[in-house]
This record gives structure tokens, sequence and C-alpha cells, in this order.
């Protein structure tokens, strides 16, 4: 790699990091009270996600560890925001899935954090966010790569 492309990368990956630090920061700030930025996470995958997902497939859609995932799991059942049983073919396993409630928690999460991340879109302009979506997806799928 040259030293421009190096640069670059530093640069680059330096904006995204800082991007990702300041996002974090202000959607927790309006998550609704009790919620953690990894609790509305994994409540909107699983409020897309078509059926159940066992704690290790989310681990691994959220590149964690089993127990972190478990850990924010066993939070969300305590909130009753996720349903948690055991896998009917194999008594090892558990499946887990949105709860009515953890549903509802979702849609007020969105509600909340919508309005802030609209209005800096909205300042960035529409077309150039929708420009950036597939450098940024590209990226993503290339450091899934590396693991």
């Amino acid at each position: 790699m040259s030293r421009p492309t190096e640069a670059l990368a530093v640069s680059l990956f330096s904006e995204i990091l800082a991007v990702d630090q300041l996002a974090r920061n202000t959607m927790a700030r309006v998550l609704p009270k009790g919620m953690e930025l990894s609790h509305f996470s994994v409540l909107n995958h699983l409020a897309f996600a078509q059926g159940e997902r066992s704690p290790a497939q989310l681990a691994r859609t959220f590149h964690l560890s089993r127990s972190a995932m478990t850990n924010t799991l066993g939070k969300l059942e305590w909130n009753g925001w996720v349903h948690i049983r055991p896998d009917w073919e194999d008594a090892r396993r558990k499946m887990v899935s949105i709860s009515a409630s953890g549903q509802v928690a979702r849609d007020a999460a969105v509600a909340s954090i919508t309005p802030l991340i609209s209005d800096v879109v909205d300042r960035v302009g529409a077309e150039r966010a929708r420009a950036a979506l597939p450098i940024l997806r590209e990226l993503r799928l290339r450091l899934g790569e590396v693991d």
C-alpha cells in the first residue's frame, strides 16, 4: 500500500470512528428510559427478522461474544422486551423473538431518534447521504471478510 493510500485509509477510518462515537452518544441520550443502544439494536434486528433467532445467531450478527449477547438478552427479557424459549428440536439451545412490549419499546426508540437523525441527514443533504450508503455498505462487507 502506498503512503497516500495509507493516509487516506487512516483519515477515512478516523472519520468513521468519530461519527460512530458521536452517533452512539447522541442516540443514547434520546432513547427511552432504561433502553441502551445495544438493546435497541437487538430489538430493531428482531423487529425485521423473519421468525426467531438463536443467541448464537444474534451474537454472530452483531459480532459479539455469546456471553455478551446472553447478557444483553437477559436484560431485554427482564424488561419483557423479548421472549426466550427452549429450542424444541435441541433442548441445549434457546430461541429469541421480540415480544409485543418489545415492539412497542422499539417503536418508541425509533420515534425518539428519528427527528434527530433526520435533521442530520437533511443538513448533509439526502442525495449526498444516499450516495454514501453504497460505500459504507461495501466497507462493512469488506471488514466482515477480515474476521
